[in-house]
């Protein structure tokens, strides 16, 4: 559990004890008549209660947008450790590993030649991710595949018009 996940589930606690303890001691004080009373809930309500609790509840939701994105990056950093470290992976193998479905793992190829971190090429009808060097595929004319054109089809990638063979440049 991350930081400010923690502290909005301690604030909304806090708050919450602080409402219930502040309105015991506005009911049994003998001093204070109904009108006061009242008046003395509301102002716990509105102004201890209702802010902890309102910071509490904005910090648990942030902390698992911030989780959420977390275990992204973390999930990317794996894939792309895996396709560095073993020069080729298949993609179910990645899927299996990740435990993502197969089209996330696409996702995640894609993230990484966005942020442009991931230099290599797929072949996506046979499932396989290749590592290689940037400038090696910078240099490539004629796919390694079928031996085919490549030709630009986006920012950072090269398909060729033959086999399909995507090239993820750098």
């Amino acid at each position: 559990m991350n930081s400010n996940r923690l502290l909005g589930i301690l604030l909304i606690v806090f708050g919450l004890v602080l409402g219930v303890v502040g309105a015991a001691w506005l009911f049994t004080n003998e001093g204070l008549e109904g009108p006061a009373r009242i008046l003395g809930l509301a102002l716990v309500l509105v102004v201890l209660v209702a802010p902890l609790v309102g910071g509490g509840i904005y910090l648990t939701a942030f902390g698992g947008r911030e989780a959420a994105q977390q275990q992204a990056a973390s999930q990317q950093r794996k894939l792309l450790n895996m396709v560095q470290t073993r020069g080729q992976v298949r993609v179910d193998d990645a899927a299996v590993e990740l435990q993502v479905p197969r089209e996330q793992v696409r996702e995640m190829v894609y993230a990484l030649v966005g942020l442009g971190v991931f230099s290599g090429y797929v072949k996506w009808d046979e499932g396989v991710l290749y590592s290689s060097e940037a400038s090696h595929l910078r240099d490539l004319k004629q796919c390694p595949n079928c031996g085919g054109q490549i030709e630009l089809s986006g920012k950072g990638i090269a398909t060729c018009r033959f086999c399909g063979t995507e090239f993820f440049l750098s």
